[in-house]
């Protein structure tokens, strides 16, 4: 009985302490999630009217205007993956990579982003063309390093089709898995992280909308200027909604955590009363006839 009860207390006590550990980890996270939702949801609204703007620029432009609308042939294809650095997290990362197996290896590069993409590409032999780290709130500047290396890449003629692979943030319950493509630039129908609320990132112009601009210097020029930009900031964006998704699924999983660790400690608490019981009836019962044995 003393070893059944001793090993019942043990067990409780390496429970709590997990939930203490899940505890503070639940918290940590919520407080990083709601910086990284505020700071994913304030770019929406840049990167929908640079769409818009992009869409009338190109309706002036001549087909093949510039090298980023051009679609050529895809013979080999550069998949941008961007994924957590660290676990704990849920199934965010397995259903993340789950798209990235649907790739052909043979006519695919890949680019990584965090930690878990880069050892899952490793482990399953795929070519990787450059790993990249970022900060957990990562600057613009330092995702543009990132995205200016793909377009370099799909300028040179080494890819012919850029596509990335990462978590739309949707809300804090909902984090979805997404392919997008963002070269060549087909039809500016551009993804802005929002796919969840906004038809996958597609901007179409609101019914009745008639807005005409004025270009200088000439539109070949300016889409020069903004297409490359554009393509930063889409990179941007989707890193920052994969930040939201990473936390809040972290957030999510360690209250999960938690909820299960208490429940846990009820059923064995539960369990070493009846044990403890169990005995004491047994020693009362012994005693008693210990008595009557004796007269």
């Amino acid at each position: 009985m003393a070893a059944n009860t001793r090993d019942i207390r043990r067990r409780i006590k390496s429970v709590k302490n997990t939930s203490q550990i899940t505890k503070a980890m639940q918290m940590v996270a919520a407080a990083k999630m709601r910086k990284a939702q505020q700071v994913a949801v304030a770019g929406r609204a840049y990167a929908e009217l640079l769409a818009k703007v992009l869409r009338s620029v190109a309706a002036g432009a001549e087909e093949g205007a510039h090298e980023l609308l051009v679609a050529r042939e895809v013979k080999k294809e550069l998949v941008l993956v961007i994924s957590t650095d660290k676990g704990l997290c849920g199934a965010l990362n397995t259903n993340l990579l789950r798209e990235v197996a649907k790739f052909d290896p043979a006519k695919t590069i890949f680019v990584a982003c965090g930690r878990k993409g880069s050892q899952y590409l490793a482990r399953t032999n795929r070519t990787i063309a450059a790993e990249f780290e970022l900060r957990d709130a990562p600057a613009f500047l330092e995702t543009k390093t990132v995205s200016k290396f793909c377009m370099n890449k799909f300028v040179s003629g080494e890819v012919d089709k850029v596509t990335v692979v990462f978590t739309d943030f949707v809300n804090t319950l909902t984090q979805t898995p997404t392919v997008k493509t963002i070269l060549p630039i087909t039809s500016l129908e551009v993804s802005t992280g929002i796919s969840g609320a906004h038809d996958a990132g597609k901007v179409e112009a609101t019914q009745g909308e008639s807005v005409e601009y004025s270009f200088e210097p000439a539109i070949g020029e300016v889409l020069s200027a903004v297409l490359p930009h554009h393509v930063y900031f889409q990179v941007y964006q989707m890193v920052l909604d994969s930040r939201a998704s990473e936390h809040s699924a972290r957030m999510v999983a360690m209250k999960s955590a938690t909820d299960n660790a208490k429940q846990l400690i009820k059923d064995l608490t539960l369990e070493y009363n009846k044990v403890r019981q169990a005995a004491i009836t047994t020693e009362l019962l012994e005693i008693t006839t210990a008595q009557m044995a004796l007269g």
